[in-house]
């Protein structure tokens, strides 16, 4: 990362994110990109009101205070000359308590209008979700309106009116300025007039909503007390949204009408402050302020090491490998770099802008604010929310993520003690407060710090790796005249299926001709850390087995389990090829050092091999990585009944995430979005089988043991031929295949998006894998190849009837409401 891109990541980086959060959740909302863009200029200009108000002040006490030293300027200027008038003008000012650079202060709005100018261009002139979108007569929000049509020429209408409110607005506020202030502003109408003229509709769009909001404020301002108005106007607001969801949605659950009542609550915060300051509460905050001076900045420096620092590097440090392309060598560490300077710009430069653009009554509350949101989300962090279940390389969760009743109101119940408690603490022992915030920040520092110390090995190791595979190109080797042995792992594969599959197409049958079918298997655990050691090892390393030796580590003893077959063949004469040993040394990208001694077994890390996923148009993971990783710091530290918000089922409120360049968004079980990026390096391996194949002529025995995650890391695909797609609509498909049969005729129907996607991810894998077994046919490799199809372990799908009651000591525990013995059920086909 340049030194130019981490300013921009500190300065503009926030803003970005946010506009791309209100955006994303306006459309979620709406479904509707110009709705979504009006929702996203009103907000946007409602909370960034309080700046422009105080900038407003600032420039108007800097403009009456000029006009009253403008007499004797004007005076000092014509008698004096040279050092003398420059003298003689400093103590004039020191007499008057000014300063020269109190002229910016007039600059102020501008200042503040530039960096969101900047963000909404970034973010709206490249937002996919803009291209083709139609809104009223703008045909496309994703290209210039040229709503006029002149002899041939097309004439954007858009940035003429943006101009022309623009100009009137102006007008509006500079009545009675001096023609320097109008000067200006007209000019920078004038500006932006040719900046955007040739830019997307939808960036016009917003920005002739902004001036219209402008307009609309400087005319509400000419008003007498506009303060109280605007106060009865929000707390109308907030009472008018609680209505109108109590109304419309009266059955919803008790976390979404929490959410609108808490919500709703903020809007009365306006009308009472003047209630707080009759009672003194505001003064007692202020003491509190007073005394433990720097505690707001104290807060920010927590809240930015804790979200961007301590959270990301907990998960990389967990699995560095699960974050880095071993055929692309980056350290993971960079994606803390990004998440820090993303919460550094956030809570050490905007919040901090807030904070002293702010009244002094104003500053006392952000003090005392940021002592309740540090306290509640270390507390969030520490002790809530981490029964999710196991988190993937792009921080999606595999099952969505569930709290009950009693979680949210047990975790409501502590944050407001932790408030209670920190009210208590400013109001009597303030200094105390100081001492825990910085004791805080010294705590998230150190932890981060440790993190990033315990993962550097890890890193290093992988670095090795990638240095030792740089110029590897793989090759498995497969003999015409000798005995072929090949085993494939396909991870998390469900045995059920395959029927289904195989039945529905009848190509499959053909290129499966000679494979024995397995339906009643068991595997020794639902997840790989249990499954693959007695798979790959044999009976030693069951469980049991494996328990019975406490000595030896549990990662030694996956590295034996992994090295039975290989080294047992290469023993006895075989060629010997390894692609991916699954959690070879316990971690994510496989250390094929556990095979250094035995130099002459070929082994290959192949994931990311063929997936050029930039170059066929999809977001790569590196930028999902340097956005999500402080939004997942964020979610981790949010309340219960926010996390599922932030979260947003892994998609992070993350506009890019509804666009074709992104993560596979489903909008149904037949319609979605985007791509899963690991289903894609995993899918592209099977599909590069026959390149990678290389075919010996000699008499030599063979074996090739290849782990692949296909069928583990799943998505929607098209069919139907059951390839992936950045666009994948299946609605006729699906209608026509609503009730899928197995040979002996038993039903499936596919109603839930998770089965849908772990049935196409394995027809997906099935179809390659055909294609493979014709290319081992016409090469004459078919009859002396064994190969083996088999699966660690099944997933929970709900299907087939086979779940199982638990017992009733089991009855109420919601992570044991029932048994899917699908999760037992691994897949095992073997042709001889």
């Amino acid at each position: 990362m340049s030194i130019g891109e981490m300013i921009y990541k500190l300065l503009l980086g926030p803003l970005e994110l946010l506009f791309d959060v209100v955006f994303a959740t306006a459309y979620r909302l709406t479904d509707n990109p110009g709705l979504a863009i009006i929702f996203l200029s009103l907000a946007i200009n409602f909370l960034i009101l309080p700046l422009y108000r105080r900038a407003d002040a600032l420039q108007e006490e800097e403009r009456v205070q000029s006009l009253k030293l403008k007499p004797g300027i004007d005076h000092i200027k014509k008698v004096f000359k040279g050092d003398e008038r420059f003298m003689i003008l400093q103590t004039y000012y020191r007499q008057n308590s000014y300063k020269p650079y109190y002229a910016l202060k007039g600059s102020v709005s501008l200042l503040l209008e530039i960096p969101f100018f900047i963000a909404a261009y970034r973010f709206l002139s490249g937002l996919g979700l803009l291209h083709a979108a139609a809104f009223g007569p703008i045909v496309d929000l994703g290209s210039p309106d040229g709503l006029i049509r002149l002899n041939g020429t097309s004439v954007n209408l858009l940035p003429i009116l943006m101009t022309m409110i623009n100009i009137i607005s102006g007008a509006v506020y500079t009545k009675g300025m001096p023609l320097k202030s109008k000067i200006q502003l007209y000019g920078m109408a004038l500006i932006f007039l040719v900046l955007l003229y040739r830019s997307p509709a939808g960036l016009v769009f917003y920005w002739t909503l902004n001036n219209l909001f402008s307009l609309a404020k400087n005319i509400f301002y000419k008003i007498p007390n506009p303060g109280k108005i605007l106060k009865g106007l929000c707390s109308l607001a907030g009472i008018a949204l609680f209505s109108y969801y109590c109304l419309l949605y009266p059955a919803e659950g008790l976390r979404r009408k929490a959410l609108v009542s808490g919500l709703a609550a903020l809007m009365q915060l306006p009308l009472l402050s003047g209630f707080l300051k009759r009672k003194n509460i505001l003064n007692g905050l202020g003491a509190g302020a007073k005394t433990t001076g720097g505690v707001f900045y104290t807060c920010c420096v927590f809240l930015a090491v804790l979200l961007g620092i301590l959270i990301p590097s907990a998960v990389i440090t967990a699995s560095p490998g699960e974050f880095v392309d071993i055929t692309d060598f980056h350290s993971p560490l960079r994606y803390l770099v990004s998440s820090g300077l993303l919460a550094a710009g956030t809570f050490l430069i905007w919040c901090v802008i807030f904070y002293r653009l702010s009244s002094e009554n104003g500053r006392c509350l952000f003090s005392f604010a940021s002592v309740i949101v540090s306290a509640a989300a270390a507390v969030d962090y520490m002790f809530f929310g981490k029964g999710y279940g196991n988190l993937s390389p792009l921080l999606q969760y595999d099952l969505p993520i569930l709290s009950s009743k009693s979680d949210y109101l047990v975790n409501t119940a502590a944050l407001m003690v932790v408030a209670a408690l920190v009210f208590l603490l400013w109001r009597r022992k303030p200094e105390l407060v100081r001492a825990v915030c910085i004791a805080g920040c010294i705590a998230v520092a150190v932890m981060a710090a440790l993190n990033i110390g315990n993962s550097a090995q890890k890193i290093r190791n992988l670095e090795a790796a990638a240095k030792a595979q740089s110029n590897a190109s793989v090759e498995i080797p497969l003999s015409k005249n000798g005995k072929n042995v090949v085993v494939i792992m396909l991870d998390r594969a469900v045995n059920g299926f395959v029927p289904f599959v195989l039945n529905e197409k009848p190509e499959l049958q053909r290129q499966f001709a000679g494979f024995t079918y397995y339906p009643n298997t068991l595997s020794y655990g639902a997840y790989t850390n249990v499954g693959v050691p007695p798979l790959y090892g044999g009976y030693d390393y069951i469980p049991d087995e494996i328990n019975g030796r406490p000595d030896v580590l549990l990662k030694d003893k996956q590295n034996e389990a992994l090295k039975i077959m290989p080294v047992n063949f290469y023993e006895n004469g075989y060629e010997v090829t390894v692609c991916d040993p699954t959690y070879a040394n316990y971690t994510w990208t496989p250390d094929l050092s556990i095979f250094d001694d035995y130099p002459e077994i070929h082994t290959y890390n192949t994931r990311s091999m063929f997936a050029d996923l930039a170059g066929q148009g999809f977001q790569p993971e590196d930028e999902i990585w340097k956005r999500n990783f402080f939004c997942y710091g964020i979610f981790r530290a949010s309340p219960l009944l926010l996390q599922e918000y932030v979260y947003e089922n892994g998609k992070y409120n993350s506009s890019e995430a509804r666009s074709v360049e992104s993560p596979q968004v489903m909008e149904s079980v037949s319609v979605s979005h985007g791509v899963n990026l690991s289903f894609m390096k995993f899918y592209e391996i099977l599909r590069h089988l026959s390149h990678m194949t290389s075919i010996r002529e000699e008499e030599k025995n063979t074996f090739l043991m290849l782990s692949n995650d296909t069928t583990h890391d799943v998505m929607l695909t098209q069919t139907p031929d059951y390839v992936p797609q950045n666009e994948v609509d299946n609605t006729e498909y699906d209608k026509e295949h609503a009730v899928r049969y197995s040979p002996d005729g038993r039903e499936l129907r596919l109603t839930d998006v998770r089965p849908v996607q772990h049935y196409h991810a394995l027809m997906a894998a099935f179809k390659q894998l055909g294609n493979w077994f014709d290319y081992l046919r016409e090469n004459d490799l078919w009859d002396n190849t064994r190969i083996i199809l088999v699966s660690d372990h099944g997933t929970n799908l709900g299907l087939f009837d086979m779940r199982l009651q638990p017992p009733e000591k089991y009855a109420g525990d919601k992570e044991q409401s029932y048994l899917d013995v699908l999760y037992y059920n691994p897949l095992l086909m073997v042709k001889d």
